[in-house]
């Protein structure tokens, strides 16, 4: 069996300043160009791991989901930098045109996902990996494909989340790389579906993590994009909330708490309460449990060094990276505000 019996911890709705916390430091890459060549330039300071047989672990979302990152710069990524690499995903476990092979691979055409290959890595079923260190999980059911990959780029669409609070590279992973109908129940169910939140889901989605990334050792890199951010998933599609956070640019880190980490910190030390509405979202969630339980598990440090890639590579702060960005905009300009996009 892979689940176990454990108790939560708590506390996951605090949040931690960056000055009482300890421990070592991992650096973390940051540009406010949010455009193809932002996210090429960036992909440059990561991507030394990512050899041999290369998937791309995206949020592809639900049909003309409006928040998606958007696939002229995926595509741009792909040709130029990835031109051998896959997109994986997996089926999901909530009702969707997406919880099955056929209407997941129709949502793909839909979203125009249709440059590159594209895996759906549980089509033919599942196997396991090892939670090592886990509380909740000895192993973890993921999609068959998964193992047959040498390295994983995680291209994270930052937002956030109607049970984490926040979706990070650790819920990407977590709930995106567990497949479709055992991996996603055992993170998200007892007994009766979607019984499982707050402190628990977050531990039971960061062991799933845990799995992924050890199998993948040193070939793994993470992308976090803060743009186009609803208190909702993309999985909402086009019932998601309206975005009123504003945009913050790309991070990029080879230590997966830490970019989630430092995104958290943006988002906190946003001027004039832009980051309000999100924090609400992930404290109500206890979604902060994410980064606490991930350093208990050893998965990365929660200090940095912020790189600001675009003036020499400056050591910053978070509230350096965000201290001219403007406080939000009016929820009834959602559908108006210049950098949304709908499949573009």
């Amino acid at each position: 069996m892979s689940r176990k019996i454990a108790v939560p911890g708590k506390d996951g709705n605090l949040y931690v300043p960056y000055e009482n916390r300890r421990g070592e430091k991992s650096v973390v890459y940051f540009t406010r160009d949010l455009s193809p060549e932002g996210l090429l330039k960036i992909y440059d300071r990561v991507s030394a791991g990512l050899t041999g047989k290369i998937a791309i672990k995206l949020h592809t979302g639900e049909p003309e989901g409006p928040n998606i990152i958007p696939r002229p710069w995926v595509r741009e990524l792909y040709e130029k930098r990835l031109p051998d690499a896959t997109i994986i995903e997996t089926n999901t476990y909530y009702e969707s045109p997406r919880d099955n092979t056929e209407g997941h691979r129709k949502t793909l055409e839909i979203n125009g996902w249709t440059f590159c290959p594209m895996d759906i890595t549980d089509e033919e079923g599942v196997t396991t990996l090892p939670v090592e260190g886990g509380k909740w999980f000895t192993e973890m059911h993921v999609g068959s494909h998964l193992p047959s990959y040498d390295s994983m780029l995680t291209l994270t669409h930052f937002k956030g989340h109607v049970m984490g609070g926040f979706g990070g590279s650790n819920k990407n992973i977590g709930i995106g790389c567990a497949d479709g109908k055992v991996g996603k129940a055992e993170i998200h169910t007892h007994t009766t579906i979607w019984d499982i939140d707050k402190e628990e889901l977050m531990e039971r989605i960061s062991e799933s993590t845990k799995a992924t990334i050890t199998h993948f050792k040193d070939h793994v890199s993470y992308i976090n994009v803060m743009r186009n951010m609803s208190v909702s998933c993309d999985c909402e599609g086009k019932e998601a909330e309206p975005v009123v956070t504003p945009d913050i640019g790309i991070l990029a880190s080879y230590d997966i708490l830490s970019v989630d980490q430092a995104c958290i910190d943006l988002i906190y030390s946003l001027p004039g309460g832009g980051g309000k509405t999100l924090i609400e979202r992930i404290e109500t969630r206890h979604g902060l449990r994410q980064l606490s339980y991930m350093k208990e598990l050893g998965m990365g440090n929660d200090l940095y060094t912020l790189i600001d890639i675009d003036n020499d590579d400056a050591e910053i702060t978070a509230a350096e990276a965000v201290k001219d960005v403007a406080p939000g905009w009016r929820p009834d300009a959602y559908n108006t505000f210049p950098g949304r996009n709908k499949l573009n």
